[in-house]
This record gives C-alpha cells, structure tokens and sequence, in this order.
C-alpha cells in the first residue's frame, strides 16, 4: 500500500486525480476521510467533512479503528488517500495511528506539500469548504514530523512532493515514477 498525505490545499486530490487518468495507471484509490465520513455520520450524526475534526478525540479514534478494520483486507495494488496530521480543536492529531499502521503492509509514504503562501491562496480560493483558519506553516512541520514517525515505525520509505503553483505534472510525474 502507498500512502498519500498532504495539507488541505497542497494539491493531494488534484495529482492523484491526474494520476487516475494517467496510462496504464492500475492502482486502486481509497479516500480514508470517505471511510471515516461514513462512519462518522452513522455513529455520530456529523453532517459533512468539516465537522469531523470536530469531534471529541476519542470518538475520532473510535472511527479510526473502525477504518483500520476496513483497510487491513485491502489486497494489490492500493493507494490510501489521506491526511498526515489533522487540525484539531484541540491541537494537532495523528492521521494514521499506529494500531492502524501495524495492520497494513505500507510500501512508501508519500507527503504531498506545497509552498505555505501558496496553500493559503488555494484554501481561500474553495468555496466548497468551511476550513478554519490555521498556521500553515506549523501545519506543514507537523506533517513532516509525523511523517518522519510514520516511516520509522513501519520501515516504509519517506517521500516529498512539491506540488508548486503551474507544475502539476511534474508533482503528478513524480509520484508516477514512484509507483513503478
């Protein structure tokens, strides 16, 4: 399994989306914010994605293992769309447990990021969320952190892709080249 985490508005959903239409691409995607909205909505009647860092940290953890659960039978050629750390009320929470880490074979580790000014303008440019407004730029030291205990707890490589303003396809190309 490839892990693909990223900043909200660093531009993860806009390469793998790329990489989707590419040739010969045959890797499954699975959105793990998709797993965690369904749950989330049926055990505790959030509405949409914006509500579920607001959720008490344990009914988050709940809906995490219940997503491990899900994830552990995954077979092939997989790659697991996510987020690295997530802004919580409060403060920063882990996007990929350690309990949901030990159930899954992770080959690599791939954070998407991008300049944090450009992260910004991106963000405010969305009118389809309701994002609360955070330190990019911590955001983006604490997803490198825990990237970085990511990879030394499973053993799976690290990878950083910068996703800058214009160069999709050079992001797209090299995460391309990392899955053959």
């Amino acid at each position: 399994m490839i892990i693909v985490m990223g900043l909200p508005g660093a531009g993860k959903s806009s390469v793998l989306n790329s990489l989707k239409n590419a040739s010969g691409f045959d890797y499954k995607i699975q959105n793990y914010g998709d797993l965690m909205l369904e749950i989330e909505k049926e055990k505790f009647g959030i509405k949409d994605r914006d509500e579920m860092r607001k959720l008490p940290i344990e009914k988050q953890k709940l809906a995490q293992k219940l997503v491990a659960k899900a994830l552990a039978k995954e077979k092939g050629k997989f790659i697991l769309d996510t987020h690295c750390s997530v802004a919580t009320p409060n403060g920063y929470f882990p996007g990929l447990p350690f309990e949901l880490l030990k159930q899954i074979k992770v080959d690599a580790l791939v954070l998407i990021t991008a300049n944090v000014e450009e992260v910004a303008l991106r963000r405010q440019a969305d009118p389809s969320r309701k994002r609360d407004v955070d330190d990019v730029a911590l955001h983006d030291q604490m997803n490198k952190s825990y990237l970085a205990a990511y990879s030394a707890f499973t053993g799976a490589p690290a990878v950083i892709i910068t996703n800058q303003q214009g160069k999709l396809t050079d992001a797209v190309a090299k995460l391309q080249s990392l899955l053959k």
